[in-house]
């Protein structure tokens, strides 16, 4: 509902109100709104349909009288009758009882705020985890497709796993990390998210724990917790997750998998240290834990090239490990893969098969040209420096305006800088602040619900201007309005 495109026409002979009106009755006669929706506020509306909100209390109270709506205190206002369900012999369904009902839990209220935020150009974003529009290899891009279209090529279906080139491709590209993978243990997902859900709904039975950093990515979808699994913490620090008591936590709690994000961590763009990987690959090999091992970020590195994935000391099949493109070469192509013990693949495979039928066929003839042309490691060369620019030039902001109220470590790759913000300063309170003064936040509550002192700072997306506005004010905003 707060995607509301229409807006009432000012040169109009009619009036505004009766505009509104008549276009919320034919949400509501239309059946778009259905018994129990629940009306924006009337302060939202007005910013919606840019009006005074005398406006929208008229064109409501139209609604009232013709018995389509109900306000009652502490409730709000909700449709409460529509004309073709009055005329009905036997009452519409219950569509809200069935939005309350469905599995998959929705959005924490928070997230569902930045999700909209987003799509409001005016917004400066300060933690979205994605590349600029202005990073993104467009050129590039139009010579691939160029490519593409001198070859025949099919837009069907592809097998279960996906093409066999690209699985043949990411093979050889694998090997440049130390995994070796044949292509029959290569599953092509479209993006890591599916990735998880796939593991969610085809190997783990309801009520599983899954453990995990905290803070985690993990907390911030839902894709576990809608399938019936349980989350559990493991402390994090600065070398990555904490071994010593995985054993423990995995008797005591019967845990299923573990689940990391040992290069560049999100939120916090840790890197896990190489004897921190022996360890955790160890600890995890004796207890019998097998890991998810996320490397969606592993090719954005800095100054140095990062310790190897996990999944190349993997001599046992312990660890299911994840890769995507849409950290760096492009969101919308929504191809990733997972690779792990042929059994499992297989097991996904067919999940993936009942779900959606296969990733697109044509994002999979992009991405394995963008790799088997060179012209992926090529561009990974030009993004690495970009981003390492753009996180020089963050840093720099924070010395200048945080340094009295926040700390933060230099992340070595990745996109983001988890900023510590000072005792006394709720993020959750911050983040409506600077809302409303068109600073888009991600707080720390998003990935651990105790936290209440963070920030996932993101260098990645808004521009450069952005990136000094936001932060300036945002630094003036905290200090005029959290600090006495």
């Amino acid at each position: 509902m707060s995607e509301i495109e229409w807006k009432p026409r000012k040169s109009s002979s009619i009036p505004l109100h009766q505009q509104i009106s008549d276009y919320l009755k034919n949400k509501i006669i239309n059946g778009e709104w259905t018994i129990g929706t629940k009306i924006p506020p009337q302060r939202h509306l007005a910013k919606l349909f840019q009006v005074n909100r005398s406006t929208i209390v008229f064109a409501l109270e139209e609604l009232a009288a013709d018995g389509l709506i109900e306000s009652r205190v502490g409730s709000g206002t909700k449709v409460i009758n529509n004309s073709w369900g009055l005329l009905a012999s036997t009452p519409p369904p219950d569509w809200i009882n069935y939005v309350k009902s469905g599995m998959h839990q929705p959005n924490m209220t928070i997230i569902q705020k930045i999700n909209q935020a987003e799509t409001d150009p005016q917004i400066i974003r300060l933690g979205t985890g994605e590349l600029s529009p202005d990073l993104l290899p467009n050129n590039k891009m139009k010579q691939i497709l160029q490519l593409i279209n001198e070859q025949s090529i099919s837009l069907g279906y592809m097998e279960p796993k996906g093409s066999l080139s690209l699985r043949k491709t990411l093979s050889g590209y694998l090997k440049s990390k130390g995994i070796e993978a044949s292509t029959e243990s290569i599953l092509i997902v479209s993006g890591a998210l599916q990735a998880l859900q796939l593991i969610s709904i085809g190997l783990l039975k309801r009520g599983s724990t899954i453990l995990h950093e905290t803070p985690s990515y993990l907390n911030s979808v839902h894709v576990f917790q809608s399938a019936g699994m349980n989350l559990l913490s493991v402390p994090l620090d600065d070398k990555g997750i904490t071994v010593e008591s995985i054993g423990r936590i995995k008797r005591q709690h019967n845990a299923a998998l573990l689940y990391t994000i040992p290069t560049f961590h999100n939120p916090t763009g840790t890197l896990m240290s190489e004897k921190r990987r022996i360890e955790l690959l160890k600890v995890c090999q004796k207890e019998s834990i097998p890991i998810i091992e996320d490397d969606v970020y592993g090719d954005l590195w800095f100054e140095n090239t990062p310790p190897k994935p996990l999944k190349s000391n993997d001599s046992q099949g312990n660890v299911l490990y994840i890769g995507s493109v849409s950290k760096t070469l492009s969101p919308g192509l929504r191809i990733g893969w997972i690779v792990g013990p042929q059994p499992v693949i297989e097991r996904l495979a067919d999940i993936k098969m009942q779900t959606d039928y296969g990733s697109s066929s044509l994002s999979q003839y992009v991405v394995e040209k963008w790799i088997s042309s060179g012209l992926y490691e090529e561009y990974l060369q030009d993004i690495r420096k970009d981003l390492q620019f753009r996180r020089d030039f963050t840093i720099q902001i924070l010395k200048k305006y945080f340094s009295d109220i926040a700390t933060w470590e230099v992340p070595k790759g990745g996109f983001y800088i988890w900023l510590s913000l000072q005792s006394g300063i709720s993020t959750r309170k911050l983040f409506d602040s600077a809302l409303r003064e068109g600073i888009l936040l991600n707080p720390g509550s998003v990935y651990d619900k105790a936290d209440d002192h963070h920030l996932r700072l993101s260098y990645s997306y808004a521009s450069m201007a952005q990136l000094e506005e936001g932060l300036i004010r945002l630094a003036q905003l905290i200090k005029d309005c959290f600090i006495n």
